[in-house]
């Protein structure tokens, strides 16, 4: 009796573990089976950037307006092209975050030395979150008004940002007609503290009659998110 209790129980044994091995399997298929639906709905439905979480910063905000012509503001335009930016990287699926979503910056109240206060804390969030990718958006300003275009700045302190910024600003020339180089900066604040692949980019020149007519125009903004939106697409492909 003793030896056929002890089969029994071996028995149970192995049947208990075929029934786990067989559960985990059952588990690890439908997991499987959910994540290939998932990634063939986001394929036929334009999601290209399903998952991937990026972060925008619209530069300056608050009394810190930026570049200016008259009553034109670049914290304005910037946030403007940020709203529309998130919009369409909304529309093929990636999860955006912003570090402002109105006309106010980030500094610590009664800080001596405000912008890098409001910097500092823009690269703590940003870092925080560990997105996949950040995008800085600024308005370029000098005094001839002569120069135009947009023009891609990068920190080298990540391998990736030369390669983001090389593709951004062909695909900005290519459909805005511009010639301008893209450009390694490794002075600014914000880029030189941000660890993730992320760029800085100067849409078009306030300064220039031509281009502040353009950045001032919704549709142009529109476009402009766009063509930002491809490149990204691009560089995770």
């Amino acid at each position: 009796m003793v030896d056929g209790k002890v089969n029994n129980i071996k028995t149970y044994i192995l049947l208990g573990d075929k029934m786990l091995k067989y559960k985990i399997y059952v588990f690890l298929f439908f997991i499987i089976g959910a994540l290939s639906i998932n990634i063939a709905y986001a394929s036929n439905n334009n999601l290209e950037l399903f998952g991937k979480v990026i972060y925008l910063d619209a530069g300056h905000g608050g009394v810190d307006s930026g570049a200016t012509y008259k009553n034109i503001k670049e914290k304005d335009i910037n946030l403007e092209i940020c709203l529309k930016l998130e919009e369409e990287l909304t529309k093929r699926g990636a999860i955006v975050y912003q570090t402002r979503y109105g006309d106010y910056d980030l500094s610590l109240p009664n800080t001596i030395n405000r912008k890098r206060s409001d910097l500092s804390r823009r690269s703590n969030v940003i870092n925080r979150a560990n997105p996949d990718l950040f995008i800085s958006i600024h308005l370029n300003a000098e005094s001839t008004g002569i120069w135009r275009g947009p023009q891609v700045f990068y920190n080298d302190n990540n391998e990736d940002n030369e390669i983001i910024a090389k593709l951004f600003q062909k695909e900005l020339n290519k459909s805005l007609k511009g010639n301008r180089d893209y450009k390694k900066d490794n002075g600014l604040y914000l880029q030189k503290r941000v660890k993730v692949p992320g760029v800085l980019i100067e849409v078009g020149f306030l300064s220039n009659n031509n281009d502040r007519y353009l950045l001032k125009n919704k549709e142009y903004q529109t476009k402009v998110s766009r063509i930002i939106t491809n490149s990204i697409i691009y560089y995770f492909k």
